[in-house]
């Protein structure tokens, strides 16, 4: 039987991408292995988000041409979409696919096997149409199932490589959305993550024959689902019915990653985000009134160019003032390509780095001080293997819960006391 190891880098789009190609290859009877070991076929899926991402998916391609010499590699992904001739010059790759075509992934990994000439399928990713509706044919091996929904970005932030690597809007049609999920529920998993590249803009493709509320409640409607979660989500694309529908349907999971990416109205601009601050705040401030619970998830850029030291104060007094439940801290990262790039006034790294070091500070403090909101309840956790042994899980709202038990846990949904806080989350004992 022959052989095939995956390894991904970037976000949960990919990770659900890699699981779609990981079907394709196991429906032609290959199995998969760990990247590490001996394979016939290498599959990289590359991240292009930052240089940092770009850096680690060349390192991963040499680590497979190394590993098998005479195994075909195959690098897929965004970085393989944005940049084909810097992927082709590393000795050794055998096909180069970007971010469309991976339904024919198996053909062209052989067909590069059979003539043992480098195949290169990188097309024009802006004349994109329709999503690429890949059938899910192989359980995946995780405890949470991503299910990818939308496809391409129509927000062109100017510091963000993303719209040119994945294209126009493209949507996934309600009845496919069902299939899967119903797919996912057959084979046990108990929480469905509803992933896109730019999740909100789910249905505008479409013409208004569908929102990502219909695309909730799509997946809500599959008998056995017991959960249900969304991706990252643009704050001026979160409607009314949304949150209507995680006020009134406890299997919507009450957690929102909302990116906010700075808190001064000036930098915002520059950015190219359609909102403000203002705007910001009295959407969250809502949103919290109506449901208690919530957990609001965010990302924030430091040292933007231009970014001051007075309006990085801005962002760092904003996002105080905001109850997040994590923020998550990205010092800006210049992309060729991108009009941020050519921007006047880059912030030094140096300068980059002690700005993210203040900001992490205070979402330490603010994650904190939302687990401790918790302590003494009952919540509902499922759970999965922890990586030190023992399980760990996540309640609804994305809180990390630890407890005494055996991997005998893991997939299972169930009501935990929480008693303290514990490394990056809480510590509990099962109640039920």
């Amino acid at each position: 039987m022959p052989k095939v190891a995956f390894t991904t880098l970037g976000c949960k789009v990919n990770q659900f991408e890699t699981e779609a190609m990981e079907g394709l290859f196991k429906a032609r009877g290959y199995e998969v292995v760990a990247f590490d070991q001996p394979a016939d076929v290498y599959v990289v899926n590359t991240c292009s988000v930052t240089h940092l991402g770009e850096r680690k998916s060349r390192q991963l391609i040499r680590r497979a041409v190394r590993t098998a010499p005479g195994a075909t590699v195959v690098v897929t992904g965004c970085y393989a979409q944005v940049s084909p001739g810097e992927v082709e010059a590393i000795e050794g790759v055998d096909v180069i696919v970007g971010t469309q075509d991976r339904q024919r992934i198996v053909d062209l990994a052989e067909e590069a096997a059979a003539s043992r000439r480098q195949v290169r399928a990188v097309g024009d990713i802006m004349a994109a149409a329709e999503f690429e509706d890949i059938p899910l044919l192989a359980a995946p091996g995780r405890t949470r199932a991503f299910l990818k929904i939308q496809e391409g970005c129509a927000n062109f932030c100017t510091y963000c490589i993303i719209p040119y690597a994945r294209g126009p809007l493209r949507s996934r049609p309600l009845a496919s959305i069902g299939r899967e999920a119903a797919k996912f529920v057959a084979a046990g998993f108990q929480e469905i993550v509803l992933t896109g590249i730019h999740l909100g803009a789910y249905g505008q493709d479409l013409g208004g024959a569908a929102t990502l509320t219909d695309a909730v409640k799509t997946v809500l409607a599959v008998p056995g689902v017991a959960r249900v979660r969304l991706g990252s989500l643009e704050s001026i694309e979160v409607s009314d019915g949304l949150i209507a529908l995680m006020h009134e349907d406890e299997r919507l999971c009450p957690h929102l990653h909302l990116p906010l990416q700075a808190g001064d109205d000036a930098v915002l601009a520059a950015m190219n985000r359609h909102y403000t601050t203002a705007g910001y705040r009295e959407l969250v401030r809502g949103i919290q009134s109506r449901v208690p619970d919530i957990a609001i998830t965010t990302d924030i850029i430091v040292g933007f160019p231009g970014e001051t030291a007075e309006q990085f104060a801005n962002t760092l007094a904003f996002a105080a003032g905001m109850d997040f439940a994590r923020i998550h801290v990205f010092p800006y990262s210049r992309r060729k390509g991108t009009p941020a790039a050519a921007f006047p006034g880059q912030v030094a790294e140096g300068e980059k780095k002690r700005r993210a070091g203040a900001l992490q500070e205070l979402a330490d403090r603010q994650a904190a001080a939302f687990h401790e909101r918790f302590v003494g309840r009952e919540l509902a956790v499922l759970f999965e293997p922890a990586a030190g042994g023992g399980v760990e899980g996540l309640t609804g709202n994305y809180l990390r819960v630890y407890v005494d038990g055996d991997r005998g846990l893991a997939r299972q949904l169930r009501r935990v006391r929480l008693q303290g806080l514990h490394r990056d989350g809480l510590w509990g004992e099962i109640a039920d």
